[in-house]
């Protein structure tokens, strides 16, 4: 955080010093709040009945400021966010994104915290191994807060026949998943009186590096992707049950993949595939590092006129080395399937001159038996002010599963923002 203050501070002075006086400052005020809908019986017993039945009270306003140079070839921009957490009373202050754009000859280039976003998925990630915030999406939070800034050095090159993206990123931050602080989760280790939490240090090797090729052939956006970093979910490290006492860690990751996206049978056909090399356990020897991965989804989507929109998706994923997994598994623990896949659907319908839209997302696993559904009802009062209610719902016949492991957080949330 420090870090990322310095540098938005540091970007807005030579902002204030260099650039034209045509600012562009907007930015948004906003109350979200998300209450849960079912009985809690895995809360810790030191919670009070107010942390059970809430999961989400957050008031915040975020500023959003660009500058842009005479040229027209240099821009700073910045997004703050300041919010209340109104459950436990704290203030904070996120800096969502700062950076400074440069463009000369035949590259772009962005320097700074910002938000990367790759690949074709709809809450859906193959090539996208860039930080999310998951707790915000399963708490009733705007599709916006589920990805989280990175400190990068971004390049894009323009050649003319092809495109290309090369991403550097110092400082690893990973995903935020849900603890059991507010959201409760299936944990298949004992409890411990110790836990550990291993990130990356800032060296120069442990730099994520990430490159993309892409260009269009035959109406179809073809991209080609490579990732060299961490996962952003911790594994278990080391686990000591005499000493009561476990060590997470980040496992060095490679991700290579391909996506392809363009206009087939009156709609819009999605194809992404990816290899997940996790180079800490390339055996699959380890049962808490991820087995070697093939990844895969497609997806169509199409208008039905000007106010309905459908699309589905087909996601899979394979272990490559399940045997080995099978044999180094503990015996306390749940077996996975060699094979995962999920089918999702989304619905999205407006009215009254699109100020009402109703959206539903559904996400449903035909071999983990879990489901995961997301309805909700926005509605704009005027171009500043817009309401939204929805739900998330999750559910499954086993408790270790990725969303049946959620069932006690179903909740129902509000977002109220006006904007200027």
């Amino acid at each position: 955080m420090k870090r990322t203050l310095v540098f938005t501070l540091l970007m807005l002075l030579i902002a204030l010093n260099t650039f034209a006086q045509d600012d562009l400052l907007h930015g948004f005020v906003q109350s979200n709040y998300s209450v849960r809908a079912t009985k809690t019986d895995d809360a810790p017993e030191e919670m009070t009945a107010h942390e059970k039945d809430m999961i989400l009270g957050d008031e915040r306003v975020q500023l959003e400021l660009s500058h842009f140079s005479t040229a027209g070839n240099t821009s700073v921009s910045a997004k703050l966010d300041l919010y209340r957490d109104a459950i436990s009373g704290g203030a904070k202050i996120d800096v969502r994104e700062a950076y400074l754009d440069l463009s000369f000859w035949k590259f772009d280039w962005r320097i700074g915290r910002q938000i990367i976003t790759w690949g074709l998925g709809d809450l859906t990630f193959i090539n996208d191994t860039f930080p999310k915030d998951w707790v915000a999406l399963l708490s009733g939070q705007p599709l916006q807060y589920l990805k989280i800034g990175s400190d990068a050095l971004n390049v894009s090159f323009h050649p003319g026949f092809i495109e290309a993206q090369a991403i550097v990123i110092p400082f690893f931050e990973p995903d935020n998943p849900p603890t059991g602080e507010r959201l409760f989760f299936y944990n298949p280790l004992p409890p411990v009186n110790k836990m550990n939490l291993l990130k990356p240090k800032l060296q120069f090797e442990n730099f994520e590096a990430a490159g993309r090729l892409y260009r269009t052939l035959w109406k179809f956006d073809l991209s080609l992707y490579a990732y060299r970093g961490f996962s952003r979910m911790p594994a278990v490290k080391t686990f000591n049950p005499n000493a009561s006492e476990v060590t997470f860690s980040h496992p060095e990751l490679g991700v290579y993949g391909a996506s392809a996206q363009g206009n087939l049978l009156g709609g819009i056909v999605s194809l992404e595939g990816g290899y997940y090399d996790f180079v800490d356990d390339r055996d699959g020897n380890n049962p808490f590092v991820e087995n070697p991965q093939a990844r895969f989804l497609t997806g169509y989507q199409r208008a039905f006129g000007a106010n309905l929109t459908i699309g589905a998706q087909y996601y899979g994923e394979t272990m490559l080395k399940y045997d080995e997994y099978e044999k180094n598994l503990p015996q306390a623990f749940s077996k996975r399937d060699q094979i995962r896949h999920n089918i999702t659907l989304r619905i999205t319908q407006f009215f009254k001159y699109q100020t009402l839209r109703l959206s539903l997302f559904a996400w449903a696993s035909p071999n983990d038996e879990d489901y995961f559904i997301n309805p909700e009802i926005r509605y704009s009062f005027t171009d500043e002010l817009w309401a939204a209610l929805g739900g998330n719902i999750f559910g499954g016949t086993e408790n270790h599963t990725f969303f049946g492991q959620f069932d006690e957080n179903d909740n129902v949330y509000l977002q109220v923002r006006y904007g200027f």
